[in-house]
This record gives structure tokens, C-alpha cells and sequence, in this order.
């Protein structure tokens, strides 16, 4: 699994996709950080990283699919899946090693982003006039967030050879499970219902971890999404044995 891991993650660093991903990330945060007069902390007055916060889970809802279209996609297009899959690796190996190195590359995006903290810190009236507690869970959850598109973007490219279409796959499963489930609970249709039905979607449980309370439920949840989807990529993998 390392192997591959090391391999997948060099690949990335070798190439524009890596370098790209992490430079349009830092550039939009930065701009609505610290440039666009609607979203600047200069202008609003308050320590917080807020404008962050919410600019990002939109950001990696289509550069995390950047990053994995190629995955699997590019392996069966290229023919070399069948080689891979004659290496004493098991898919379970295979399938974790490419996972951890996109996810890996999504984290080294958001790494830098912590010098906007501490660029805030110092910056508060008094300095260190800022909630550290929110701003660590809002992290998490970040993290947990890249983690399950990863895993989304990892079974779209399993899907299919063609990157494009792994690509669109993967953003609009990311968009369907981050905001779909609030889209459809607005619905006045469900009654007391929507309440539940909100606790289906990702941005339910990002935005309570990123209150700065960590529940055991919310967390339960994130790793319950990357199991689902890493298993049915498993599954996927497996099919060529049927």
C-alpha cells in the first residue's frame, strides 16, 4: 500500500494537477480572506476565519474531483489497471493507497491556510482575540470533509475510463450528498421529517463539528461516508472477478 501510496502522490507532485489544486485553493481563499471587500476580515472588524470556512467546502467540491478523475480512470484507459492488478497487492491495498495519496494532496491545499490563522491571531484586539476552539473544529471538519469527497471522487473514477466523466460524476455525487439533503428537507412537504432528513447530508454535520464541539455523531458519520464509498469501490474492483 505504501508503494503506492508514495508512487500516486509523486505522480501528483510531478505533474500541473498537483500544483494547480493547491494554487487556485490559496489564491481564492486569500482573495475572499483578505482582498474582496464583502468577505475581508480588514474590512469586517472580527477575528474569524468564517470567509474560509465557507469558501472551501465549495472549493474542494470541484478540485478534490480534479485531483481523483484520474484514480482509476486513467489506469483503465491506459490499459495498465490488469498490470496493477497482477502485483501481489489485494484491491483492498490498491484501493487504500491510492485513496490516502489524494487525500494527502487535498491536506497539503489546506496546510498553508493556517498562516491565515495565524495572521488573524496576531492581528486581534487583544492579540489572540479569537476563537481557536472554532477555528480547530472548523479544521476537523475540513478534513473530514476532504477525506469523504475523496472517497466520492475515488468510486466515481472507478466507474468509468474517461476522466471527464469521472470528474462530472464525482462533483455532482460531492453536491448531491453535501447540500442535496438540506435542498430536498426546505421541501415543506416533510414536516417534522425534514429535520431528519437534513442529518443525511454532509453540511449538517460540517457545520456542527465546526462549531468547535466535537460529537462523537457527527464524527461517526464522516466515517461512516467513507466506508460506504470506499466499499463500493471494493466492489467495483472486484466486479472484473464476476
Amino acid at each position: 500500500m505504501l508503494a503506492i501510496l508514495s508512487k500516486e502522490f509523486n505522480s501528483y507532485l510531478n505533474s500541473l494537477i498537483g500544483y494547480i489544486v493547491i494554487g487556485v485553493f490559496l489564491v481564492a481563499t486569500g482573495l475572499f480572506m483578505w482582498v474582496f471587500p464583502d468577505s475581508s476580515v480588514l474590512d469586517y472588524g472580527y477575528a474569524d476565519l468564517q470567509s474560509v470556512f465557507l469558501l472551501a467546502p465549495w472549493l474542494f467540491l470541484f478540485l478534490i474531483p480534479a485531483i481523483t478523475m484520474r484514480a482509476f480512470a486513467e489506469e483503465r484507459k491506459g490499459g495498465t489497471m490488469e498490470l496493477l492488478l497482477t502485483k501481489p497487492l489485494s484491491d483492498t491495498q490498491l484501493l487504500l493507497g491510492k485513496y490516502f495519496a489524494c487525500l494527502l494532496l487535498a491536506l497539503f491545499a489546506l496546510l498553508p491556510s493556517l498562516l491565515y490563522y495565524v495572521s488573524v491571531y496576531q492581528l486581534g484586539d487583544p492579540v489572540g482575540n479569537i476563537d481557536s476552539a472554532a477555528v480547530a473544529g472548523s479544521y476537523l471538519g475540513l478534513v473530514f470533509l476532504a477525506a469523504v469527497f475523496v472517497a466520492m471522487g475515488i468510486f466515481a473514477s472507478s466507474l468509468t475510463e474517461n476522466q471527464i466523466v469521472a470528474f462530472i460524476l464525482a462533483v455532482f455525487l460531492c453536491y448531491l450528498v453535501y447540500t442535496g439533503f438540506d435542498l430536498l428537507a426546505s421541501i415543506d412537504a416533510w414536516g417534522t421529517a425534514s429535520y431528519y432528513i437534513a442529518q443525511l447530508g454532509i453540511s449538517y454535520h460540517y457545520s456542527s463539528i465546526s462549531k468547535g464541539l466535537i460529537d462523537s455523531r457527527d464524527v461517526l458519520y464522516f466515517l461512516s461516508v467513507i466506508t460506504v464509498m470506499l466499499l463500493g469501490t471494493k466492489l467495483v474492483l472486484e466486479s472484473r472477478k464476476w
